[in-house]
């Protein structure tokens, strides 16, 4: 049950329904989820872990806010372990893991038309998790496992029209032929500038965001 209540509270997170900034308490999500508080404590804490839930002992519990710098730090992250998960995952990859690789991405293509935020970032998993498989290295993924709800959060609250993701097909297709080709330099170095393209993305965002909140002279 714990698994349960940590799936759908990090969901809820994900999409927005919690808020950033919101302080939560067990009990009520308990009640909202039809669960005991003792799986939703558990499930507090290891988002706590996560990063996307933060608490002061005796003060708040509370869905971390979305700050620039901790978005760009964690963008800075994930940029890394990718080029480690494309550069000893690429000459592992085998002609049946590059043809799941086109079919995710013809699935991402078919949730931009749908307007499908979710089943975007489903799509964009599935085919870098076939990088990081064939990497075999289970610290690795673990480690791009933790980052990964970070991620999406920031990725759905700032790509809730998907702009952005056009690109990403195209990045994609080259992507998979550098892979197919089994070139992981290139690749890796393709990887990381789509992942700063989409950071200087999410900047924008933020620069309007704070433009717009700004007060007018």
């Amino acid at each position: 049950m714990s698994d349960v209540a940590f799936d759908r509270i990090c969901d809820a997170i994900v999409t927005g329904q919690l808020a950033p900034g919101s302080k939560v308490r067990d009990s009520d999500l308990a009640d909202q989820l039809g669960l005991s508080r003792t799986p939703v404590r558990e499930a507090l804490a290891r988002l706590i872990d996560t990063g996307l839930v933060e608490a002061k002992p005796a003060a708040f519990t509370r869905i971390t806010p979305l700050h620039r710098a901790d978005v760009e730090a964690t963008l800075a992250v994930l940029e890394v372990l990718d080029q480690l998960a494309v550069r000893t995952g690429v000459p592992n990859l085998t002609p049946d893991m590059i043809a799941l690789m086109r079919t995710a991405n013809d699935d991402l293509a078919q949730a931009i038309r749908a307007d499908d935020i979710a089943a975007a970032l489903a799509a964009d998993d599935i085919l870098h998790g076939v990088i990081v498989d064939a990497a075999a290295n289970p610290l690795l993924k673990r480690l791009i496992q933790q980052v990964h709800p970070q991620i999406h959060r920031i990725y759905y609250r700032k790509f809730s029209s998907l702009r952005g993701w056009q690109d990403a097909l195209e990045h994609h297709d080259n992507l998979i032929d550098l892979c197919a080709a089994g070139d992981s330099t290139a690749a890796a170095e393709i990887s990381s500038q789509h992942r700063r393209f989409l950071g200087g993305l999410i900047g924008e965002l933020f620069d309007i965001e704070d433009n717009a909140a700004a007060p007018s002279q």
